[in-house]
């Protein structure tokens, strides 16, 4: 019977204070506590309440930044966006230099560089031969 009157009441999110709320996300901000060390030593209950207040509260981006960067330096954070950059451009220079069929014929046809094709002209007669040759009528 002691068991059942143990029992505890669940709480919701709107029971804890703000500045409750504040002084968790502080502490798991800083990294003296993950979530689910701070869930554990202040009873709070449901398995997203703190993350909950990690996104509303909280100075970090969650939604945008995946964890594995929040633990970089800055300098890490710009060599890496930097690299980002870097990727970006290439992507960019190589669209470039990607044209079609009519765009990279009328790009030779400036430069000068298409080739000229031969005349389809055939000569169908042989003046020089030894039989009688008559004057052209025009």
């Amino acid at each position: 019977m002691e068991k059942g009157a143990e029992k505890k009441s669940k709480r919701s999110q709107r029971d804890y204070s703000l500045g409750f709320n504040l002084q968790v996300v502080t502490e798991v901000e800083s990294g003296d506590l993950t979530y689910k060390q701070a869930q554990k030593k202040y009873g709070i209950q449901g398995r997203s309440t703190v993350l909950v207040w990690l996104r509303k509260h909280g100075r970090l981006t969650w939604d945008s930044n995946p964890p594995h960067l929040m633990s970089q330096t800055p300098n890490q954070r710009i060599k890496e966006l930097e690299a980002q950059l870097a990727a970006a451009q290439q992507r960019a220079d190589e669209a470039e230099l990607k044209v079609g069929r009519d765009k990279f014929f009328s790009i030779l046809r400036e430069k000068g560089l298409l080739v000229q094709p031969k005349k389809s002209y055939h000569n169908t007669t042989n003046s020089k031969h030894w039989m009688k040759k008559h004057r052209n009528l025009v």
